[in-house]
């Protein structure tokens, strides 16, 4: 176990290393190349920035509204018939959307059922499972141009959509029995 640390301690560096040497045995410009990196990483983050605002409100929006809360309720019935705690629905939801708020969602789950509790397990499963579509597609898509993204959004949805499928039956069959 202490090697596993150690290797895990020095893998970056070493990494960062080797390719500083290997730039350098190849004649590439190592400072400048990297410089010209932060300035493109500069631009890139302002241009976002107005993506990830308007991403970052319309959840709040989305959450204090109650919006999220009556589809928990309206949704309740049918996941107790298919014995699925609804609790788990609002992560299900923002999960797509934003990874901050998915995480938070997850640390509640786990502080108030605990780490391995079956909501916890699916919480965390789930969390691991899915994606941020639209917050990738909204910022990044957005970022660099691209205007027709109704392809990636489907595709990107339907594996959110089995990936919390998914979840649900691998923790209901591995840990609920």
């Amino acid at each position: 176990m202490h090697l596993i640390s150690l290797i895990s301690l020095w893998m970056i560096p070493l990494i960062i290393g080797f390719i500083l040497l290997y730039a350098t045995f190849k004649k590439v410009p190592t400072y400048e190349t990297f410089v010209e990196g932060g300035k493109e990483g500069i631009k890139t983050a302002i241009t976002i920035m107005p993506f990830l605002v308007g991403m970052l409100v319309s959840i709040s929006i989305f959450r204090a509204s109650g919006a999220l809360d009556f589809i928990v309720e309206l949704v309740r019935p049918a996941m107790n018939a298919i014995g699925i705690p609804a609790e788990i629905v609002p992560l299900t939801i923002i999960r797509p959307i934003s990874g901050t708020a998915a995480l938070g969602m997850t640390s509640d789950i786990i502080a108030t059922y605990g780490p391995d509790s079956f909501m916890g397990r699916l919480a965390s499963i789930l969390q691991g499972s899915t994606d941020t579509t639209l917050y990738v597609i909204t910022v990044y898509f957005g970022a660099v141009g691209i205007k027709k993204m109704g392809d990636a959004l489907k595709v990107g949805l339907l594996a959110d959509v089995v990936g919390i499928i998914v979840s649900i039956v691998v923790v209901t069959f591995f840990f609920a029995m």
